[in-house]
């Protein structure tokens, strides 16, 4: 899926609540605490510019660099920071390395899983890239790589110039899979089918050899899904939450869509499966974190937040955050209730409020990414495999 697809956090728990009342943040940032790897960012230094261009030359496509700075200045020093609250996140010493490159085929994309047993980390490639050559003549694969050889090569311990990319043989095989998440030991995919005669799925992967699979679900009372996005699972009760879009009909390899675009709640247990969500131009992602969250892709593009009620339904629909920075997807929180996504030129974090605190720049589309474990996040930058460590820890797997 060239567009992006959904990735799940998990709720948080911390007693005051992810909008709940706070304790006071420091709102000065000493540069004498500043990272090497950081830069502070001075939004007053943008706030009036000279010239602001039409929106043909300034828009969702473009970057944006204001006056006094330039890709190569942003990209030298990656750990931007928007409020003093960021420092915390990132800690004293944060890294960002590149562990692998792809020359045209964006094989680093979504469904970022880290698998704590065997400290690995699962992705897949994108779905329908002409670059991919996948989608309707073949579907695109999962992958994974060694967190050990992405710290050995962050040290500089590491005998080669980039980690090793394992691909994994489903079987029976996840179909042009795009969103996933841990689920009691295993993996959850959401697979978008291929054609007319391979539908859209959930499936479970054995995360180890054989990696074998079993269908979820694959229909809603005996329709197709349009092409399941992402997944997520709500800890609170077990219950499953995933996206179905158009994205597989605008790439040209799943049939004319016959349902709305909309999000699903699916009980394992007892197989009821019902709509909590709908409204929505392209619901991609959503993280779960004390509410839910679910983002909506071309215009606006903004991530709305859901309270959660204790029967798994949604209501009471905000508007968290918009990101100037386009394609905000893989939705995830961290154990304080900070909320990362991934935009047009990295992973971006705003705080339980929605302001935004800092980024983690990448210069190119962070399509997707995952905390693994305490300190570590894998970002997927289509062409790009990035390593990141910091302070910060993500919410806890389910």
């Amino acid at each position: 899926m060239a567009i992006g697809a959904l990735a799940i956090g998990v709720l948080v728990p911390y007693s005051l609540g992810l909008f709940g009342e706070a304790q006071a943040k420091p709102t000065v940032i000493d540069p004498a605490k500043l990272p090497a790897t950081a830069q502070i960012i001075d939004q007053k230094s943008f706030n009036v510019l000279e010239h602001v261009p039409p929106p043909k030359e300034a828009n969702a496509t473009t970057r944006f660099l204001w006056p006094g700075v330039t890709y190569e200045s942003l990209t030298e020093r990656p750990f931007h920071v928007y409020d003093a609250e960021f420092l915390e996140i990132i800690g004293s010493n944060p890294t960002l390395t590149l562990l692998a490159t792809s020359e045209k085929d964006p094989i680093f994309h979504e469904a970022v899983v880290w698998n704590p047993p065997t400290e690995e980390v699962f992705f897949v490639q994108n779905a329908g890239d002409p670059d991919a050559g996948t989608g309707l003549a073949k579907s695109s694969v999962i992958q994974k790589i060694s967190l050990a050889e992405a710290e050995a090569l962050k040290n500089g311990s590491h005998t080669e110039s980039q980690v090793k990319i394992t691909v994994v043989d489903s079987d029976p095989q996840v179909i042009n899979p795009n969103g996933g998440t841990n689920y009691k030991g295993q993996i959850i995919f959401a697979g978008e089918g291929q054609g007319d005669k391979r539908p859209s799925a959930l499936y479970l992967m054995n995360p180890e050899a054989p990696y074998n699979t079993t269908t979820l679900v694959n229909n809603f009372f005996g329709r197709q899904f349009n092409s399941l996005n992402d997944v997520s699972v709500n800890p609170r009760n077990g219950d499953i939450y995933f996206t179905d879009t158009m994205y597989g009909y605008w790439q040209y390899f799943r049939p004319e869509p016959g349902l709305q675009n909309q999000v699903y709640r699916f009980d394992p247990d007892t197989g009821a499966l019902t709509v909590v969500a709908d409204g929505f131009v392209a619901p991609n992602d959503t993280g779960i974190s004390n509410a839910l969250f679910g983002h909506n892709y071309t215009r606006p593009a903004s991530i709305y937040r859901f309270d959660v009620q204790e029967d798994g339904t949604w209501d009471n629909r905000r508007t968290f955050a918009f990101t100037a920075a386009r394609l905000p997807d893989g939705i995830h929180c961290d154990s304080e209730g900070n909320v990362y996504a991934g935009c047009g030129d990295g992973v971006h974090v705003w705080n339980r409020s929605g302001k935004l605190i800092g980024k983690i720049y990448t210069g190119i589309n962070a399509a997707n990414f995952q905390f693994a474990g305490k300190g570590r996040m894998v970002i997927m930058g289509r062409t790009k495999l990035f390593y990141a460590t910091l302070a910060a820890s993500g919410a806890p797997l389910n």
